[in-house]
């Protein structure tokens, strides 16, 4: 190994990545995805698609899963900063309903690793940013779930700054709550 570090975070499963980079005057050059380095870190997937977006400040996506066909991503930002946040949606898990959010940056380059059945969304900071993620599964258009991104049962701290005014879609804006998504799958609150 050596060419990654890896991060573990408080919420089990969760990983931040951040890859060696290789730099000098000319410019630098790093490894973004090897997976014999990602599978001695304990990150033995397979990816089966690469999505990529761009998004102007004050965006915010999310949060999104998949619900019969769920997907572990590894994301990241190739220009630009998001505050990349997921909720646990793991049935039984200890920390169900927890959140757990990461800066992400074209800087910093490091990488977030959301295992499956997690909810996912990010908060553009930047005036600009590209980001870029690897997906297990292919997408299903209609096996899309969500969740309020402002949810007071979650408590998401999103570092909004003063005065920005939040840009979603019409869809991003009517999911319901986690109480909702719980009644919903028959869970127990």
């Amino acid at each position: 190994m050596g060419k990654i570090t890896v991060e573990n975070c408080a919420i089990e499963g969760l990983k931040v990545i951040t890859p060696t980079v290789f730099g000098d005057d000319r410019g630098y050059f790093m490894e973004t995805y090897n997976y014999n380095d990602f599978k001695e870190a304990g990150i033995d997937q397979i990816f089966v698609q690469d999505n990529q977006s761009a998004s102007r400040k004050g965006v915010l996506r999310g949060l999104h899963f998949q619900i019969h066909y769920p997907q572990d991503k590894l994301v990241r930002v190739i220009s630009g900063e998001v505050f990349d946040v997921v909720v646990d949606l793991r049935e039984g898990s200890k920390t169900y309903g927890q959140w757990h959010g990461v800066r992400l940056s074209a800087e910093n380059k490091k990488q977030f690793f959301i295992p499956k059945n997690f909810a996912h969304g990010f908060l553009v900071l930047s005036d600009y940013a590209e980001f870029a993620y690897k997906c297990t599964d292919f997408y299903h258009p209609n096996d899309e779930g969500g969740i309020r991104y402002d949810d007071p049962d979650i408590g998401i701290e999103w570092p909004i700054p003063e005065g920005m005014e939040l840009i979603m879609s019409e869809k991003d804006t009517k999911w319901g709550g986690l109480r909702a998504y719980m009644q919903e799958r028959g869970l127990k609150s």
